[in-house]
């Protein structure tokens, strides 16, 4: 496919919520994603043209950085449609195994361990005063994102369902797992950095911040425990004699 029309469609990938509606989602913006290259593809067929449109009118959600993945696969497989190497009922098929398993992958991975890492790296570089590497990493992040979606809409055409087997050996549910580790990390360290100073209170909200990072290593259940005792502790102690002593 001319590289024109392939960059238009990877252009168009980052409107792909513009018309998110309840019904389809985020049909009719994937739909808008692969006209160009459903034209290019079916230019002398305005039938199968017409069919191939409504494939992508159907229910249609995932998390947006995977977007160009998806539209990579998309049209690849288009691409044998037309050729009749492969049946058209195949696309719904795989809307409903890969494009909700890469939802709930991108939610987990991105939505809940990278986002969140981006973000808590940020304020403990603002709250430190540090502008200057805070616009440098918010930078770095941004490139890194669009080289990502880049790099998987260029596989994805490319290689076509197997490059799925390549996006499996990438781990990233245990990367995930790992990014919370350190979002724990930097969360203990936000509240040491926007903890007032003095005295006792240094070591209570030292205390607090090293019971947060804890928790992040901590199983499911460990760390409901640890939550339980800690709403226990809070209800029974003697709170007005520990300020009263604390603030002497």
């Amino acid at each position: 496919m001319d590289t024109r029309i392939l960059l238009q469609i990877f252009l168009r990938t980052y409107m792909v919520g513009a018309t998110f509606n309840t019904k389809g989602m985020q049909n009719v913006g994937l739909a808008y994603i692969m006209d160009p290259g459903l034209r290019a593809l079916y230019a002398a067929e305005p039938r199968a043209l017409k069919r191939a449109r409504g494939r992508y009118l159907k229910h249609y959600n995932t998390h947006p950085f995977w977007t160009p993945l998806l539209v990579g696969i998309f049209l690849s497989m288009e691409k044998k449609i037309a050729l009749g190497m492969l049946p058209a009922d195949i696309l719904p098929k795989l809307r409903s195994t890969t494009v909700y398993t890469l939802s709930a992958l991108g939610d987990s991975f991105f939505g809940g361990s990278f986002l969140v890492l981006w973000s808590l790296v940020g304020v403990n570089l603002a709250i430190a005063g540090c502008t200057g590497t805070l616009v440098v990493w918010i930078c770095l992040c941004l490139c890194g994102l669009q080289l990502f979606k880049m790099y998987t809409f260029g596989r994805g055409y490319a290689q076509g369902l197997s490059f799925l087997q390549r996006l499996k050996s990438w781990n990233l549910i245990d990367w995930g797992q790992r990014l919370k580790l350190i979002n724990s990390v930097l969360v203990a360290l936000f509240v040491l950095q926007a903890a007032p100073a003095g005295g006792l209170w240094t070591l209570a909200w030292a205390a607090g911040a090293g019971l947060l990072a804890l928790a992040g290593f901590m199983r499911e259940w460990d760390r409901s425990m640890l939550l339980a005792a800690l709403v226990l502790g809070g209800l029974v102690l003697p709170w007005e004699k520990i300020f009263a002593f604390v603030s002497m």
